[in-house]
């Protein structure tokens, strides 16, 4: 379980650092008290020395011991060259041997920790010279049963002080940790009833929750749900969209092959019923096919120099035929631009744009095209004069699968909700962009932005994208 792992994680570090924390107070503790030891036997031996004699013979004597301060606990004893006891703060029947043997040899004054009849004790040997020449060696020693006291006290206090910390770092990490991971539990439930229920409306509270990186998850969550959302209602509306489309005129084949069975006659009208039906479902299927192979970034664009305002007369002059005398298509201004572009995909934009302008507008409308240089981009205006697109449909009009006809009984003319989507992604895979602006009862104004052909660059390119 996650909570776990990371209250164990929490509190392993915790205790390692408290480790570390209490292997240094303890060094450092250890350290200061032994160095208060050596420095009360150093100033002892000092004090000592300070009252030593030279005999006639040139031994050393001490004339005295200065009075010892009880509560130091401070024992000496004062050896001459010839390894007998002169001196010493010591019952010397009790203890006649010397407090540390190998001190006694010792060239140079040195500090060692022993153990002396069983008591723990710090000696300082330091030898003893006459006129340059070895005259024994003083012994100064303290016992250290108060600083082993004050050590293990302290080893007690430190194990005991980590145990707890770690146990109170344990249990407010788990609850810290609770408490932080408790909207994963929320999106779980949430997710379980999304695949229980297939309802994508339900969403994960997001009140009261911190700014932090499980709220910013629940945050995202929320939004990939609700474009989840989007997608599987546009695919829904599409389904239904397509399937009323393809119920339709697969109905009027069948309806007139049955016909023309009965009568045993081939009727041209009915012949050029079912013609008309066929090329409707033809284009649906090649329209699915082309969207599907745009999504799949299987779509080659042969990008070649083209001369746009030669392919804007070419549609104008199609276009021409369509209109008839139903409204006027009007060239308000025209420029000599050259691109790099797929010729066939771009007319299939223009055909596209000005066939829907020539659709919605009502008879007597009018549609002016333009094309002109803005700057390093050619700027291609479509503007009609027909009834506009509703504020509501517009943010939406280049969705995949959308369409601003509600109704489900459209004309033959009708199109599928795909050549506005195939059209922008034709244009974002020129580098371009395609806007559009609408005023109900006004008309409707595409804006084409293709960049200029650049000879710097290659002519002919190839994409996938």
């Amino acid at each position: 379980m996650l909570r776990g792992r990371l209250t164990l994680l929490y509190s392993t570090l915790m205790g390692g650092v408290i480790l570390l924390f209490g292997m240094a107070v303890y060094a450092l503790v250890n350290v200061t008290l032994v160095n208060q030891i050596d420095d009360l036997l150093n100033n002892t031996a000092e004090d000592i020395l300070e009252i030593a004699r030279v005999d006639a013979v040139g031994e050393l004597t001490i004339l005295r011991l200065p009075p010892l301060d009880i509560s130091t606990n401070v024992y000496v004893q004062v050896w001459d060259r010839h390894g007998r006891l002169i001196s010493t703060s010591l019952e010397s029947a009790q203890f006649p041997e010397a407090l540390d043997n190998q001190g006694l040899v010792s060239l140079e004054a040195n500090f060692r920790s022993i153990d002396y009849h069983g008591v723990h004790m710090r000696v300082l040997s330091l030898p003893l010279s006459v006129g340059g020449r070895d005259a024994g060696t003083m012994q100064v020693a303290s016992s250290l049963a108060v600083v082993d006291s004050v050590r293990e006290d302290l080893l007690y206090i430190l194990i005991m002080a980590a145990i707890f910390a770690v146990i109170i770092a344990g249990i407010g990490s788990w609850l810290t940790i609770e408490r932080s991971l408790a909207p994963l539990d929320t999106i779980l439930a949430t997710t379980e009833q999304i695949n229980r229920a297939d309802d994508l409306s339900r969403r994960i509270p997001y009140k009261h929750l911190p700014n932090d990186e499980v709220g910013q998850l629940v945050l995202a969550f929320n939004q990939t749900l609700e474009r989840l959302e989007t997608i599987f209602t546009s695919q829904q509306r599409f389904l239904a969209d397509v399937s009323h489309e393809l119920r339709t005129p697969l109905t009027v084949i069948k309806g007139n092959v049955g016909l023309m069975r009965r009568m045993n006659t081939v009727d041209e009208e009915t012949l050029v019923s079912i013609d008309q039906e066929a090329n409707r479902l033809t284009r649906l299927v090649g329209d699915l096919l082309l969207l599907a192979q745009a999504e799949t970034g299987k779509i080659p664009l042969q990008k070649d120099a083209l001369e746009l305002d030669s392919l804007l007369f070419e549609v104008i002059q199609e276009m021409h035929i369509l209109a008839g005398d139903k409204l006027m298509l009007k060239l308000s201004e025209i420029d000599q631009i050259q691109i790099q572009g797929d010729r066939d995909r771009l007319k299939q934009v223009l055909l596209n744009l000005v066939s829907n302008a020539i659709q919605y507008t009502p008879e007597g409308g009018e549609i002016f095209l333009s094309l002109s240089k803005v700057g390093k981009e050619a700027r291609l205006i479509i503007r009609d004069t027909g009834p506009g697109i509703p504020a509501e449909d517009l943010p939406h009009i280049f969705d995949r699968f959308y369409r601003t006809e509600k109704s489900r009984t459209r004309s033959k003319a009708s199109g599928f909700g795909l050549g506005l989507s195939i059209a922008y992604w034709i244009i974002a895979n020129h580098d371009g962009k395609i806007d559009v602006e609408s005023i109900e009862g006004e008309g409707s104004t595409f804006t084409i932005s293709l960049p200029l052909f650049d000879s710097r660059k290659s002519k002919h390119l190839s994409v996938e994208d």
